[in-house]
């Protein structure tokens, strides 16, 4: 069980998981935002673009007019529109907040220099070998050592 525990820990301590963690929470914070917009703004413009404006007890405009019936059962297209511009503004907000947090994660960190090469082709057998060298171990020809 303490071992179980300790692997536990491990696992909820790392970054990814915490990452996500935080995702998910900054998603749902945005999720009603994005809601407010999509209702309050996109499908009053929505609705004056289609002509289905109308009001609810505040006063406010919502889009109507966005369902189909067929056979006594309403299909609400409108509501299916309105949660597909919510994904596509939730997408788009978190693509940019984990591009932005992606790119402050890079700014501290520095390019690493390729090293140096340590061996060369031996020009007799093409095997390769160290730079300094002055006979090859392959095919025991004489090669003069690179020095750097």
């Amino acid at each position: 069980m303490k071992k179980f525990m300790k692997e536990f820990k491990e696992f909820a301590l790392k970054g990814n998981v915490m990452s996500l963690a935080v995702g998910v929470i900054i998603g749902g914070a945005f999720q009603s935002i994005v809601t407010s917009l999509t209702n309050s703004f996109i499908n009053p413009l929505i609705a004056l673009v289609t002509g289905g404006a109308k009001t609810d007890e505040a006063g406010n405009p919502i889009f109507v007019g966005g369902k189909w019936t067929i056979n006594g059962v309403d299909f609400d297209y409108g509501a299916f529109l309105s949660a597909v511009i919510n994904f596509i503004i939730m997408a788009l907000i978190l693509f940019l907040l984990i591009k932005g947090m992606n790119k402050l994660m890079s700014i501290g960190k520095k390019k690493e220099e390729p090293a140096a090469k340590t061996t060369r082709i031996c020009p007799f057998c093409q095997s390769e070998i160290s730079k300094k060298a002055c006979k090859c171990p392959s095919c025991t020809s004489d090669v003069e050592p690179e020095e750097a």
